[in-house]
């Protein structure tokens, strides 16, 4: 369900837009903006706290890959006050720098917080759904 103030939910639209476009150009800047300083991060069961751990373990699982398509699209954004949650589906062509591509689909779901007049992710809880291609 979409709830709230229509400006507020085109800007955390817009905040995935700004994460999505950090993936595909491997820009650690531009996708680090997105998160609170305090955030936590839980990719898949491996849990990291805090924006500089979050934006270091990051570039580490990016430094093995050579091309990423990344697509997200919010499902659910509901505000309340300065706060917000929000369900992301996402779908990605991993293409490892050894290795065959992938296509996995997968969901995030949030928690954000609007900081000095701008949203930002404080928690992301990302699973798989599907994945296609995976080699083993």
């Amino acid at each position: 369900m979409f709830t709230g103030p229509l400006e507020d939910r085109v800007a955390i639209a817009e905040l995935n837009g700004t994460y999505a476009d950090g993936v595909v150009r491997f820009d650690a800047d531009t996708w680090g903006s997105v998160w609170a300083d305090d955030a936590d991060w839980d990719l898949m069961g491996h849990k990291t706290k805090g924006k500089d751990a979050i934006v270091g373990f990051w570039n580490g699982a990016m430094g093995g890959l050579e091309a990423v398509s990344f697509q997200c699209v919010p499902c659910m954004i509901e505000i309340d006050g300065n706060t917000a949650k929000s369900r992301v589906q996402t779908q990605e062509i991993l293409k490892p720098k050894d290795g065959k591509a992938r296509h996995v689909g997968g969901l995030y779901e949030d928690t954000l917080a609007k900081i000095d007049g701008r949203w930002v992710f404080t928690s992301r809880v990302f699973r798989i759904v599907a994945e296609f291609g995976v080699e083993g």
